[in-house]
């Protein structure tokens, strides 16, 4: 399953992970980022172990939007050892999505 982060915990579960990690920006009202949650949540599993799935609520989490520059949502960003290394904005095909994370395993 996705884990939902806040702004408080960001960089314990992102920034410090041991895993590379996919962090869908999103919001409730969001019509495409509807669209890409049960992508994101099925690659969670898929992914098991291996790498994190994590979803940021930009509304409620805004600091965290404003550091990485999101403007448009969904915006996906991949981190590797605390770093940004990949970002996919829109909605994409779930394979699209699986190939940038396994480039990163």
């Amino acid at each position: 399953m996705a884990i939902h982060v806040t702004d408080a915990d960001f960089e314990e579960v992102v920034l410090k992970s041991t895993v590379p990690v996919m962090v869908d920006f999103w919001a409730e009202w969001c019509g495409p980022c509807k669209m890409i949650g049960p992508i994101v949540e099925e690659l969670s599993h898929e992914m098991e172990g291996k790498a994190k799935m994590v979803k940021v609520d930009v509304d409620n989490n805004s600091a965290t939007a404003v550091k990485y520059g999101i403007r448009n949502i969904p915006t996906l960003l991949f981190f590797k050892g605390g770093e940004v290394v990949d970002k996919q904005v829109g909605v994409v095909a779930k394979a699209a999505l699986a190939e940038k994370l396994n480039k990163l395993l």
